[in-house]
C-alpha cells in the first residue's frame, strides 16, 4: 500500500499546485509552477522544527500524526471500495483535527482558525443528505456497489444532479481561497496552521495532498463510476480546474453567510430527497 499512498500524496499535491496556477492565471498573474506544493512539502521536511512555549507539546505533535492517519485510512477505504459513510465520517473528523491544530499551539490566530473550522462544519451537512439520495437509488453505500449500479444505469451525476451539486459545494469548501474557506481569512494569518513549521508543517502538506486525492476520487467514483486509471486522472484534473475557476470568480463569504447558504442548500436537499422518496425510485 505504500506505493499507492505515495502516488495519492504526489497527485494530490500536484492538483493543489494546479489549483494555484489556474487561480493565478485568472487573476492575470504568472503563478507558481504546478509542482510548487510538492516543493513546499519537501522543503519543510528539512527546515528547523520547534514547539512554541505556549503550546501543549503532546497535542501539538500528536495532532499532526492523527491528521495524516485519518487520511491514509480514508484512502485505504476508497481503494478497497468500502462504505462512503466511513469516508465522510473521516471527513467530519477532520474538523476536530483542525480544531485541535488551532488549540494546541496557544496562538490566538490558531485558536480563531480552530473555532472557524468548527463553524465551517455547516458545509458538511448537505453531504449526508446527498448520501440519503444516493442510497435511495443504489440501495447501498459501498463504493463498489455504487460503481456497479452506475455501470448498469449510468452516472449518478445525471440521475441525481442535486446530490452531485451538494457534494461539489463540500469539495469547494476545502479548496484554498474558496467562498466557504472561512478558516483561511486574511485576518487569521494562516489560521490553525500558523504555528506549525518545519516537519510539522510538512505533515500538514501530507494531509492536504491525501485529502485532495481522496475527496476528488470519491466524487468521481460516486457520481461518474468506474474508469480506467487515465480516465480518473483526466476527470479529476478537469474537476479541479472547475473548482479553481469557481474559487477565482467568487468572493470568500463571511462565516455567517457561509453557514446560512449551506443551511439553505441542506433544506433544499431535504425537500428533494423527500420528493424522490415519496414518488418512488424507478427501476
Amino acid at each position: 500500500m505504500i506505493p499507492e499512498i505515495l502516488a495519492a500524496l504526489f497527485f494530490g499535491l500536484l492538483l493543489l499546485g494546479l489549483h494555484r496556477k489556474v487561480v493565478a492565471r485568472i487573476q492575470k498573474r504568472p503563478g507558481p509552477p504546478v509542482w510548487q506544493e510538492f516543493l513546499h512539502a519537501a522543503k519543510f521536511f528539512w527546515k528547523q522544527t520547534w514547539v512554541p512555549k505556549t503550546a501543549s507539546s503532546l497535542m501539538f505533535v500528536g495532532i499532526v500524526l492523527v491528521g495524516i492517519g485519518i487520511w491514509v485510512a480514508a484512502l485505504l477505504v476508497v481503494i478497497a471500495g468500502g462504505n462512503i459513510l466511513i469516508i465522510f465520517g473521516i471527513y467530519m473528523l477532520q474538523k476536530i483535527v483542525e480544531h485541535g491544530f488551532g488549540l494546541s499551539s496557544g496562538s490566538p490566530y490558531g485558536k480563531f482558525g480552530g473555532v472557524r473550522s468548527v463553524i465551517s462544519a455547516a458545509s458538511e451537512i448537505p453531504l449526508f443528505v446527498s448520501v440519503a439520495a444516493i442510497a435511495l437509488f443504489t440501495h447501498s453505500l459501498a463504493l463498489q456497489d455504487i460503481v456497479a449500479y452506475q455501470a448498469v444505469h449510468g452516472p449518478l451525476l445525471l440521475i441525481v444532479p442535486p446530490a452531485a451539486f451538494a457534494m461539489f459545494l463540500v469539495l469547494l469548501s476545502k479548496m484554498p481561497g474558496g467562498p466557504f474557506s472561512v478558516v483561511e481569512g486574511k485576518e487569521l494569518v494562516s489560521g490553525y496552521k500558523t504555528e506549525h513549521f518545519g516537519f510539522f508543517r510538512a505533515g500538514l502538506y501530507v494531509c492536504d495532498g491525501l485529502k485532495t486525492t481522496v475527496l476528488l476520487w470519491t466524487f468521481v467514483l460516486v457520481f461518474i463510476g468506474g474508469l480506467p486509471t487515465a480516465g480518473f486522472i483526466i476527470v479529476m484534473v478537469i474537476l479541479m480546474i472547475i473548482l479553481s475557476f469557481t474559487c477565482a470568480l467568487t468572493p470568500m463569504l463571511t462565516p455567517f453567510d457561509s453557514v446560512t447558504l449551506q443551511t439553505l442548500v441542506t433544506g433544499a436537499m431535504l425537500v428533494y430527497v423527500g420528493c424522490i422518496a415519496a414518488m418512488g425510485v424507478p427501476g
